[in-house]
């Protein structure tokens, strides 16, 4: 065989393995009866009420729940995008908060149901003053991107919960929770 045989069998060999190995993916997700991820379409988006963590800390988790407003199951697992979008602010009017990826590998969340991703953030406590001299700031709304899509979601900020702006921090307090599946 010439060196241009050689090479066209080994093409057509890479391609019919990528193929073989693609359905044998589609195939184990449908054999564990995976469901799509959910479209930001198919989502309605709320926030529950703060709770305090440890008094002495100054943070407060506050739920952030997803709810399946489709007709049919889908799946939702991993770290949502949050930004807090307020008033003007030294860092600038978003909090871009980091994702922390704890939730569940695999959530199916059946019509009609929910799951929750858990919003941790730091308030001002005992005079501390955030990036760039930010010192009391207050969202007004929270906007989410759910896993694997590209559009938002919005929900209104609990107007007495503000928040210390820790942009430039290497490990701030204020973060995001991966998703985790609400009892049924």
């Amino acid at each position: 065989m010439s060196g241009k045989q050689i090479r066209r069998v080994s093409l057509g060999v890479a391609a019919l393995t990528g193929t073989l190995a693609l359905t044998a993916c589609a195939q184990a997700e449908a054999a564990t009866g995976a469901s799509p991820r959910c479209a930001t379409a198919d989502l309605a988006v709320s926030l529950g009420e703060p709770k305090q963590l440890e008094e002495a800390t100054g943070q407060y988790d506050v739920p952030l729940t997803f709810k399946n407003i489709s007709s049919h199951a889908c799946g939702l697992h991993g770290a949502p995008g949050v930004d807090l979008v307020g008033p003007p602010d030294p860092n600038g009017p978003v909090y871009h908060l980091p994702r922390v990826d704890n939730g569940v590998r695999v959530n199916e969340v059946p019509a009609g149901k929910t799951a929750t991703a858990t919003v941790t953030v730091l308030t001002r406590t005992n005079g501390s003053v955030g990036s760039g001299g930010s010192t009391s700031w207050t969202p007004t709304k929270l906007v989410t991107i759910p896993p694997g899509q590209t559009e938002a979601l919005t929900a209104d900020w609990p107007p007495t919960l503000p928040v210390l702006r820790q942009d430039a921090a290497t490990h701030p307090g204020s973060w995001v929770n991966g998703i985790l599946a609400d009892p049924l």
